[in-house]
């Protein structure tokens, strides 16, 4: 069949297109069991939402772990990623079509009432324009679109078009970000003040990512004909036309991070995941509901691109835009996930199930997709928002291919909901997949969209409330009429051609609907495709063989040789550009500028010895020792709450216990534990709770130890703390040999730690276990085989201090406990780039190191953090 590019004509578009149907070799599901995984979605959105509304409301998002409401300002500040949060009960609004599709009417009028009378736009706070825009805008527009539709079939008659009126406010809060002379907008705004400058605390930005100003269409687009407006739809259109016209001409490719009033390439990396990902979905979808010709064919320009450069089925790999054959980076981020679905609506199904598969391996080794995972499967970033892009891809391939396999995807994907993310007050963010550990986290995405995508894969057609089919998903999953196309009063301005003059290869522009019929006529040719890829990432966790490359010269000082005590070392070091900063905790930094160097030949010296020193660190960081968990498997919790804990340097390594250690916790009397202990005869057999402080930890865990006591948890003193943005702690010894210890001993920052004894204080009679990770909640079976030993020589960042394998260990000597942290190799503004160093420390060579120039790795290096900070804002 033709697809007509008519407004008319889409909504048949889109039926037709999902009627083919393909492989049956997978065991069809029967409709028992599909009935019975719906109605598990439907019993794990009521725990997830019915937490928030008890525990959080109208807080903007739920904090699972404490069972209250995160609001900006009373919580710490954890960076970009709550620019998304504007005290406008973010998680309700972003939660109403939800509510709607999967057929809870009486809580979907509620909830609109609620919004209708508590929320408040005009907050004198400062918040993310991309944010606000798919999740507070989509959701007000996603929300009257069902109310809409409930009105029309008898109910909420009451209703009056009041979401569509806060749409419209919210819109004109956000179009002052608009005013700049490129038409892309900052990436931040007051919602009572607009863009002022710096007493607005906005206005200052120079840079956005790519997918900050063009995902914007879908929404404005939708406000414009909704209200019949046309102001909005013309910025959006206005942003996207600057970005098609500053793409790279040669790939036909668009960077990451732009410069808002210039138009150059800040971060000149391409790909589909963090930082562009939902422009290319927007241009796609704004074909889909606005039947403007002049989308699809910048899309298909892009997407020839993407298919010649950045697809190496089955990954997806960034590259450079002004060199496409060079690869960018060695590892993908999660975000890519949502790609497969973009290339089911684009009609390219083959490298859509390829990629899918090699996620859906990746998620069963690790259980959830990785924030970032490397080209051999390993995990690079250990993070695990609750993100929904995997769940999105599947049901799209379920519903373009019918093939049950996909449905079993998404049963993994629930079991592992509820085995690993499930805990009392809703569902917790994974702090850790390797360890299991949870952050204190549930995103407004994970109710807007993954009970979206999970319902629908396992609904029957008459258990939806309407027809999908009339509806398009913005990135936010948000529904939109496609009946937008042809609503009257939209006089959006005629756009200029920007393609007017430049040839185009036509046969990037697809016309058709695909039949899967005919595409798959082998109804094995779906497994034929996903086997090998399921064997590769099967056989992935080698070492990866690296070699110096033979041409590298030597600087004259060598980093292994380096004393930071040597006046002789510290005059090379000058010569070479590089000095040392001391930091007030007593340990050094080293730090270069170039400039400062004697001469060129010195200043390349300086760069080797930077890198060596690198090297070395992240050398020093393979040595030490990854993450433990403390999981309190007593009731009401039972396996489901799990605090990432730091290990120490002594005592039973945990890694090599196969059950680890479980019993009952009690406080420890003295509560530093630095004498001998009071309650010794309460304490043995049990698992003793000591505060840091006043004496060495091994004397601690020898206290402990001799009164009884089956492991130890360390809980720190200083109020505040946690793991969501504290470095992880080691325990070190205490200058002596500690094998008399035989005891594990693991430490837990204040906020983790006060979790443990808030329960222990409400339930008198808790159970914990200690471990290297956490293990099954409540269900048999032998655990994944996931590298877990390889794995571990990386180490994931905390949420608001990114890092990557370049990671160094260095020593802290306090007046009470030695204490190893592992801190980041970061860049300092106005600096180079320094490495922090161990005064007076002699440390080992690994001779198989990575030979990376010396550009490449700095460069490397500073686009892997940028790159995470990038990850921490875009919350698709």
């Amino acid at each position: 069949m033709w697809m007509h590019h008519s407004a008319t004509m889409l909504p048949a578009f889109l039926l037709l297109f999902f009627m083919g149907t393909t492989s049956r070799l997978s065991e069809a599901m029967s409709r028992d069991e599909k009935n019975k995984l719906r109605n598990q979605v439907l019993e794990m959105f009521d725990h997830a939402y019915q937490n928030y509304m008890d525990h959080a409301y109208p807080a903007d998002e739920l904090m699972p772990l404490t069972c209250r409401g995160r609001v900006r300002g009373l919580e710490p500040s954890r960076g970009d990623v709550d620019d998304a949060l504007g005290k406008f009960s973010l998680t309700l609004i972003d939660t109403l079509d939800t509510l709607a599709l999967l057929n809870k009417t009486t809580e979907f009028e509620s909830a609109v009432r609620r919004v209708v009378t508590d929320v408040r736009l005009d907050n004198d706070i400062v918040v993310s324009v991309f944010e606000t825009n798919i999740r507070v805008l989509g959701g007000l527009l996603g929300g009257h679109s069902m109310a809409v539709m409930l009105k029309e079939s008898g109910r909420m008659l009451w209703y009056q078009d009041e979401l569509l009126h806060m749409a419209k406010d919210l819109g004109l809060r956000l179009l002052p970000a608009f005013n700049t002379s490129s038409g892309l907008p900052y990436p931040r705004v007051n919602l009572r003040f607009g863009v002022r400058g710096p007493e607005t605390r906005t206005g200052t930005e120079t840079d956005t990512c790519t997918a900050c100003a063009g995902t914007i269409i879908l929404e404005f687009a939708a406000l414009s004909r909704f209200t019949g407006d046309p102001t909005f739809e013309a910025h959006a259109r206005r942003a996207l036309d600057f970005l098609w016209e500053k793409r790279q001409r040669n790939s036909n490719l668009v960077g990451t991070t732009i410069n808002i009033h210039s138009g150059e390439w800040v971060r000149r990396d391409s790909g589909v995941g963090a930082g562009i990902d939902s422009y290319y979905e927007y241009l796609m979808k704004a074909y889909i509901l606005l039947g403007d010709d002049q989308f699809l064919q910048r899309f298909n320009t892009h997407y020839a691109s993407i298919m010649k450069y950045i697809s190496q089925p089955p990954l997806l790999l960034d590259v450079h835009i002004h060199k496409p054959l060079l690869p960018a980076r060695t590892w993908m981020d999660s975000l890519l996930a949502f790609f497969p679905g973009l290339q089911v609506l684009k009609g390219d199904i083959r490298p859509a199930i390829e990629t899918h598969e090699m996620l859906y391996q990746v998620t069963k080794k690790h259980n959830f997709l990785p924030e970032a995972f490397t080209t051999d499967f390993r995990v690079h970033w250990a993070q695990h928002p609750l993100r929904p892009e995997f769940a999105e891809s599947t049901y799209f391939l379920y519903k373009a291919t019918r093939d049950p396999y996909y449905l079993e995807v998404g049963r993994t994907i629930l079991e592992n909901l509820n085995r690993f993310a499930r805990v009392p007050c809703g569902f917790a963010a994974m702090k850790d997949v390797r360890t299991g550990s949870h952050e204190d986290r549930m995103d407004s995405f994970f109710l807007a969209e993954m009970f979206k995508y999970l319902f629908l894969l396992f609904a029957e057609e008459e258990d939806l409330p309407f027809n999908v089919e009339d509806y398009i998903f913005t990135t936010e999953a948000h529904l939109l009429p496609l009946s937008l196309s042809t609503a009257p009063n939209s006089q959006a301005p005629t756009l200029v051609n920007n393609m007017a003059g430049e040839e185009l290869d036509d046969s990037n522009f697809e016309w058709t609907c695909p039949n899967t019929r005919l595409l798959f006529p082998d109804p094995a040719f779906p497994r034929n495709l996903r086997e090998p890829i399921r064997s590769a990432v099967d056989k992935s966790c080698p070492r990866p063989t690296t070699h110096r490359d033979p041409g590298m010269g030597r600087p004259p000082l060598r980093a292994q040789d380096f004393m930071a005590n040597n006046p002789e070392h510290l005059e090379l070091l000058r010569r070479m550009g590089v000095s040392l900063i001391h930091l007030k905790d007593g340990r050094v930094q080293l730090v270069q500028h170039a400039t400062q160097a004697v001469s060129a030949v010195a200043a390349e010296d300086g760069m080797r010895f930077m890198q060596e020193m690198m090297e070395l660190s992240s050398q020093q960081q393979k040595e030490q020792l990854p993450p433990r968990a403390v999981q309190i498997v007593s009731h009401p919790f039972f396996g489901r709450v799990v605090l990432t804990a730091g290990p120490a340097q002594f005592g039973i390594d945990l890694s090599k216990s196969s059950s680890g250690v479980r019993g009952f916790v009690t406080v420890a009397e003295p509560y530093n534990g630095c004498s001998v202990l009071s309650n010794g005869e309460i304490v043995a057999g049990r698992i003793a709770l000591l505060q840091r402080g006043q004496c060495m930890f091994a004397e601690k865990a020898r206290h402990i130890q001799k009164a009884g006591a089956i492991g130890g948890i360390v809980i720190d003193d200083n109020e505040g703390s946690s793991s969501d943005t504290a470095p992880l702690f080691q325990m070190a010894g205490d200058g002596r040999n500690t094998d008399d210890v035989t005891l594990p001993l693991l430490f837990l920052f204040h906020k983790e730690g006060n979790i443990l004894l808030e329960a222990l204080k409400e339930y008198r009679e808790v159970e914990v276990l200690l471990s290297d990770k956490a293990r099954d909640r409540g269900v048999d079976g032998a655990e994944e085989e996931d590298c877990s030993t390889e794995e571990k020589e990386h180490t994931s960042p905390a949420s608001s201090d990114p890092v990557d394998q370049s990671q160094i260990t260095v020593q802290e000597q306090t007046t009470d406990d030695s204490v190893v942290r592992q801190d980041s190799v970061q860049p300092v503004e106005g600096l180079g780039s320094y490495v922090p160093v161990d005064e007076g420390e002699e440390p080992a060579v690994d001779e198989d190191l990575s030979g990376q120039s010396v550009d490449s790795l700095m460069a490397d290096w500073e686009e892997d953090l940028e790159a995470f900070k990038q990850m921490e804002k875009e919350e698709l």
